[in-house]
């Protein structure tokens, strides 16, 4: 009776545990941590979605069991979203479904499509779900390059050719969590390509959609001609609307793969409350300058926080996309490995950062760091920062402006 049960024993330990306690220690001993290393907006959820809310909990009528697969307004509302901003036309009753944040839809339809030993292929590093989800659902995960390019290309050729069984299925996740690498249509181009050549379904992870940067604009994989053939994509409302506690997100595209998902949901929810549906109506088809306000403010951080950086003589790429910074760990520190190295930053200069390591294997070297203090906080972690990396004899950078152009894939 003492043993593990079947799929725990398949759940390796929490990499981020180690850091968590050392942070949640540290704030009992009164110490001022600014916590870099979570990906939770701070920002207030814009008014005009709260009002609706607040109007819609009101009427009693809202306060019984929803609808698993989501309102039918809602799900026209996605529609309408993915018509206006990709030019995709989606049914709202084959072809959407709405999910408890994107991060349950794609747990859930990792747990519909997926056979004990089916093989999957996954971006290393990438957010944890992506390759858990399907191993706890009894799948083997191959892990493939991170990057949008023909590295990634080349892998899932060479994986084709030598996994068995074929593989079943594909994540990708542009921008990406946690490396904030952009795709352009090019490239989804040649990934659908090959995947309904190699009759592999792709998993798209678009949460962070509208958090970019720079000239391209992400775009959808479903806006590639016969990828709803083998493509589903999950969307969330969380980052976009500053919504991440209200759990509301969508999978869009291939019918076969919806009704998979709606079929188990089925039995596993009744969706979610009433009143947060109707809000995240108001989200999707009211005014929209909150979006571009929250997208302004995300860049604001990331230049205060790439600039302060490198003042302080750590070299970060700027990211392009998301709401993170994918950083290597400076050379004095990387034979700590990155857990090591992020207990050492919150003991010496009071921020916590994500250890690349919990991302995955490939992750190792790097830390995450998110742009969710505001712009005072992360002046005031860029300082800390540079006395911590001084007092190792790492030289702070001559002064100068850096650019916040993001390195090419």
């Amino acid at each position: 009776m003492t043993e593990e049960f079947h799929r725990i024993r398949r759940l390796p330990p929490y990499v981020f545990a180690s850091v968590n306690q050392a942070k949640a220690a540290a704030r009992a001993r009164g110490e001022d941590i600014i916590d870099l290393g979570m990906g939770n907006p701070d920002s207030p959820t814009p008014p005009h979605i709260v009002e609706k809310l607040v109007e819609s909990v009101q009427n009693p009528r809202a306060h019984g069991y929803s609808v698993s697969k989501g309102i039918p307004g809602l799900r026209r509302a996605l529609a309408g979203y993915y018509e206006r901003r990709f030019n995709v036309k989606l049914d709202p009753e084959r072809e959407v479904i709405a999910t408890l944040g994107s991060k349950e839809g794609l747990a859930n339809l990792a747990s519909a499509i997926t056979s004990p030993g089916d093989t999957i292929l996954v971006p290393n590093p990438s957010y944890p779900i992506h390759q858990f989800g399907f191993i706890i659902a009894g799948a083997s995960v191959r892990s493939i390059p991170a990057t949008p390019d023909d590295n990634m290309l080349r892998a899932l050729e060479r994986a084709v050719r030598h996994s068995v069984p074929k593989p079943t299925a594909l994540i990708v996740n542009f921008p990406s969590n946690p490396t904030a690498y952009l795709a352009d249509l090019d490239f989804y181009k040649e990934l659908v390509a090959f995947a309904r050549r190699e009759e592999i379904f792709i998993l798209s992870d678009l949460a962070y959609a509208e958090i970019y940067f720079g000239d391209l604009v992400p775009p959808s994989i479903l806006a590639v001609p016969g990828a709803k053939d083998i493509a589903v994509e999950f969307t969330s409302l969380s980052k976009t609307y500053c919504m991440a506690g209200w759990r509301m997100g969508f999978a869009a595209g291939n019918e076969r793969l919806i009704s998979a998902l709606t079929r188990i949901k089925s039995y596993l929810d009744y969706g979610a409350f009433t009143p947060i549906q109707v809000a995240a109506v108001a989200a999707l088809n009211g005014p929209q300058d909150c979006v571009a306000d929250i997208r302004a403010l995300y860049k604001d951080r990331r230049d205060v926080l790439i600039r302060g950086l490198h003042a302080a003589g750590w070299d970060v790429p700027s990211p392009e996309g998301s709401m993170f910074a994918w950083a290597p760990i400076p050379e004095p520190f990387r034979e700590l490995g990155s857990v090591e190295f992020s207990k050492l930053l919150l003991k010496e200069a009071g921020v916590a950062v994500a250890p690349g390591l919990g991302f995955g294997e490939h992750g190792e070297g790097f830390v995450r760091i998110g742009l969710v203090e505001n712009t005072q906080r992360l002046r005031q972690a860029t300082r800390a920062i540079r006395g911590f990396l001084s007092a190792h004899g790492v030289k702070p950078a001559a002064p100068s402006s850096p650019s916040c152009k993001p390195e090419p894939v």
